[in-house]
């Protein structure tokens, strides 16, 4: 089957398109860029949004069709994306007579790229079998940077094969895709990225605020220690703006809560301790509460500054 979506055809120019129709449903700070990389590639790509006036952006933006409903987006869909908000929002464009396993063709696969729980993914791989349909939960990392980039990175559960059949759609916007497992794989190494990542933000948080009550030059600091073991992404990407106080770069704090939330679920259902993901999950409250829900994650530090 993957040969006969990818075989490629050529136009009266001379030039070659390929035989793949996208849908993409869900065209936030994530989904808009993506949905772009893969018309840009050459396929044939038809979004919906709730916000209709967003897809029809978009269609005059890039060469693709805005539909008035989903059905009409995946009805001819050979791979249908998904990138929304949490597990209700998966409930409510998945299922029902308007959703996208009743309306998708037969052996289409579906990729969603949502960061949700693995129980929603376990969930819709089952509805969408029962439809001879495929399942693929591939939450990515990057944040909008790396959606516009083209440079996420993707970690997927699902079965092999239709795996294989996606990676080369997925390829247009990720620089590293991994097949983890089984359906719910994908989620629960998002998990791991989201627990490793509240941990070494209030590291770094601690540390320049340290370095700023030290009286220290704090960018010599980081110069330096950013040479040896300290050195980190967040570190190398986001000290700068801490410095300076710019909460303006990226993944919201109103959404780490809710990934560390679907985090701390699941360490119950497995019997992990974490405890410095609790920790951090509570401090970004306290950042809610100061009025930083739409600041960035690195947005940690504001609460140490905060004089008591």
């Amino acid at each position: 089957m993957i040969d006969a979506y990818f075989a490629q055809t050529p136009t009266t120019s001379g030039e070659t398109v390929m035989n793949v129709t996208a849908a993409f449903i869900g065209l936030g700070v994530m989904g808009y860029p993506m949905a772009g990389h893969l018309a840009n590639a050459g396929l044939t790509v038809q979004v919906w949004n709730r916000t209709h006036a967003k897809a029809k952006n978009w269609a005059s933006q890039y060469n693709g069709k805005a539909c008035d409903s989903i059905a009409a987006a995946v009805a001819e869909a050979d791979f249908v994306f998904t990138c929304v908000g949490a597990d209700i929002d998966l409930e409510k464009v998945y299922e029902g007579p308007e959703g996208i396993i009743a309306n998708a063709k037969p052996g289409a696969v579906l990729i969603d790229h949502t960061t949700a729980s693995a129980g929603i993914a376990e969930q819709l791989g089952q509805l969408a079998r029962a439809r001879n349909l495929e399942f693929i939960d591939a939450p990515v990392s990057g944040g909008q940077q790396g959606a516009e980039n083209g440079q996420l990175t993707i970690m997927c559960g699902g079965e092999a094969d239709p795996f294989s059949q996606a990676k080369p759609l997925m390829e247009h916007y990720a620089k590293a895709l991994n097949h983890m497992g089984p359906i719910g794989s994908g989620q629960k190494t998002k998990m791991v990225n989201q627990i490793a990542i509240a941990g070494l933000v209030q590291g770094l948080s601690e540390a320049l605020h340290f370095a700023e009550q030290a009286e220290l030059d704090v960018r010599k600091v980081v110069d330096v220690i950013s040479k040896g073991a300290a050195q980190s992404w967040q570190m190398e990407n986001r000290s700068g703006t801490m410095i300076d106080g710019e909460f303006e770069h990226g993944f919201a704090v109103d959404w780490m809560r809710k990934d560390l939330a679907i985090c701390l679920e699941e360490a119950r259902k497995n019997g992990s301790r974490i405890p410095v993901a609790a920790l951090v999950d509570q401090f970004y409250g306290d950042v809610q509460q100061m009025g930083g829900s739409r600041w960035d994650t690195s947005s940690l530090i504001q609460r140490l500054r905060k004089k008591p």
